[in-house]
């Protein structure tokens, strides 16, 4: 069985959650109004509706109910504008109760039933009287919810190297475990400052080539290793061009080593597994993967601790 499908995206919850468009003409970029575990949301539609096989349908599906009218417009602009006064006013009473945490945003839900702060701090923080303090404020119900570095980028935004918006503001839905391996496996720099993001952890585009560098290295030989070409000859790999497919190779010619390029298909080979050689790093090198390994061990303990508290 099929299930009709739209996915929605709310503002600060990058994540996407599918609903039911029922009957209604819904396409992407249009607001609606749907109701979820926190309340009745405003969110965007970020796809076209689809079928999706039912049993890989999170249930209930909970239907749209209704695209947001120029009046629900009005009312997500207001509570934009409330969001603004309650960060200013949380901030002073962060302030005022002396508590080392770092306020990001804050939110209502659309029907304000509830408002949202978002924080990081490092370790846990206790903030009840805090709470209290806010609830006497607003009136409302209030939830203080602690989130990771990568959270607090992917809320605020920002331009990458890449000189594009941030993947995960503008586009990941969930953030996908980055390791030093991806790094090594697209040959890049091992300096931290070149493969971390603006958030400070291992840059999540890593991920999006992983899959096509494990593929094309499979085909190739490691530095270090040794071929024998289409024409005879036999020497040690140079280095290797993953994307092109080629293989610079040391020769020797009429007692004479010379480095000549070939495709890997004009190549006969047998691929070791690629070793790091620790030993042969500069004290400089060393260190910089030292910094990276600490980077993917916080970010190890930052998913760990996300999914405790779920």
């Amino acid at each position: 069985m099929m299930k009709k499908v739209i996915g929605v995206r709310f503002r600060t919850a990058g994540k996407i959650y599918f609903f039911d468009p029922l009957n209604l003409e819904v396409k992407r970029g249009d607001h609606v109004i749907v109701e979820t575990a926190r309340g009745v949301e405003y969110g965007t539609v970020v796809g076209e509706p689809k079928e999706i096989e039912e049993e890989k349908v999170v249930q209930p599906l909970k239907p749209v109910l209704r695209i947001a009218t120029a009046r629900d417009d009005e009312q997500e602009l207001a509570n934009k504008q409330k969001e603004k006064d309650a960060f200013k006013i949380c901030l002073e009473k962060i302030k005022k109760h002396k508590l080392e945490m770092k306020l990001i945003d804050a939110e209502y839900t659309f029907d304000n039933n509830k408002v949202l702060f978002y924080f990081t701090a490092d370790g846990r923080i206790d903030f009840r009287e805090l709470v209290k303090d806010l609830a006497s404020v607003f009136k409302t119900r209030i939830e203080l919810r602690q989130i990771g570095v990568r959270d607090e980028t992917k809320i605020l935004g920002g331009i990458g190297v890449c000189g594009r918006p941030l993947c995960c503001h503008s586009h990941l839905s969930e953030f996908v475990p980055v390791s030093i391996k991806m790094a090594k496996e697209q040959n890049l720099s091992l300096n931290p400052t070149k493969i971390s993001g603006v958030c400070g952890r291992l840059m999540c585009c890593l991920k999006h080539e992983e899959e096509t560098y494990e593929y094309l290295n499979r085909k190739l030989p490691n530095v270090g290793d040794y071929v024998t070409t289409d024409d005879g000859l036999k020497g040690e790999v140079h280095s290797v061009n993953v994307l092109r497919q080629l293989v610079k190779v040391i020769v020797e010619v009429d007692d004479e080593k010379e480095i000549h390029e070939y495709k890997v298909d004009q190549l006969r080979f047998k691929r070791k597994h690629r070793k790091d050689k620790q030993e042969d790093m500069s004290e400089a090198e060393l260190k910089e993967l030292r910094e990276l390994e600490k980077l993917e061990k916080q970010e190890k303990q930052e998913r760990g601790s996300k999914l405790d508290d779920n």
